[in-house]
């Protein structure tokens, strides 16, 4: 049985993965915190079987009841506390939540090394977002020039998305893409080129109407290349990857970025 911490129980993501885990024969619920519903009954929150207080932060409920995986989907401005603080507490996690930067991420690597516990994070838990990030890293092989467009509701604060930070920080493993005109050599203000993340240039739309999309567009000499992944309305689609994840991050010591390091077996890690 794998006991699972869940931080963000009261988030729009929590629904339908703390219903899996609840359905699942090998995990249990064993804590979840919230800061706005801290102190109330778990399982009043959640509807989900389960005892004690929702507690208000990360180190509270795992001082207070054992866990081995802490689940992290809750926001850039808690990610790294909670995620820290259970790694110090020798416990495995998976983080959903955006806004660790490469540099988070080499820190946290050699964190988790020392403490000798596994970490899989991901920008995106949903399997075809997993299969986008495949095939962006196989276009990348063969083709010079690529760009990225996250495009995210217009209340979402941190720029660019986890999962098209990621997806920059994955093709820079592979090699830079070519610039057509040097950033120096331009006419007007550098901005409108986007920011510069591992080497891809990446431009972050924040619009109502918007959910959740990352589009990369290779181009080239007469032809171009798309590949994109909207997100639906619904979280439904981060469950299976979530619990995979949750099952699989104590075989491996150390950061693993992306669910296609699950799914495939050699996504990169915060390390490298």
């Amino acid at each position: 049985m794998i006991r699972v911490c869940f931080a963000g129980v009261t988030g729009w993501t929590a629904p339908p993965i703390l219903a899996g885990i609840a359905h699942a024969a090998d995990l249990e619920l064993a804590s979840g915190v919230s800061r706005s519903a801290a102190g109330r009954p778990l399982a009043e929150v959640t509807g989900v079987r389960s005892e004690g207080p929702v507690h208000g932060t990360v180190a509270e409920a795992l001082a207070a009841v054992p866990a081995d995986v802490l689940v992290d989907y809750t926001s850039a401005a808690a990610v790294r506390d909670n995620v820290w603080a259970a790694v110090d507490a020798g416990v495995h996690v998976v983080v959903g939540s955006s806004g660790l930067t490469a540099e988070d991420y080499a820190e946290l690597d050699a964190l988790a090394r020392a403490r000798g516990v596994g970490v899989i994070a991901a920008g995106n838990f949903s399997v075809m977002a997993a299969l986008l990030a495949r095939a962006a890293e196989l276009a990348a092989e063969h083709l010079d020039h690529w760009e990225i467009i996250d495009y995210a509701s217009a209340a979402k604060p941190d720029v660019p998305s986890g999962t098209a930070r990621e997806l920059a920080e994955t093709l820079g493993g592979i090699r830079a893409p070519e610039q057509g005109v040097p950033l120096a050599e331009l006419h007007g203000p550098v901005e409108a080129r986007g920011a510069d993340v591992a080497g891809s240039r990446v431009h972050s739309v924040r619009l109502p109407s918007f959910l959740l999309s990352t589009e990369v567009v290779f181009g080239g000499d007469g032809e171009r290349l798309t590949l994109r992944h909207d997100a639906g309305p619904t979280p439904d689609p981060y469950t299976a990857g979530t619990l995979l994840a949750v099952r699989r991050v104590g075989e491996a010591v150390g950061v693993r970025r992306g669910l296609g390091s699950v799914l495939f077996g050699d996504g990169p890690s915060g390390g490298s």
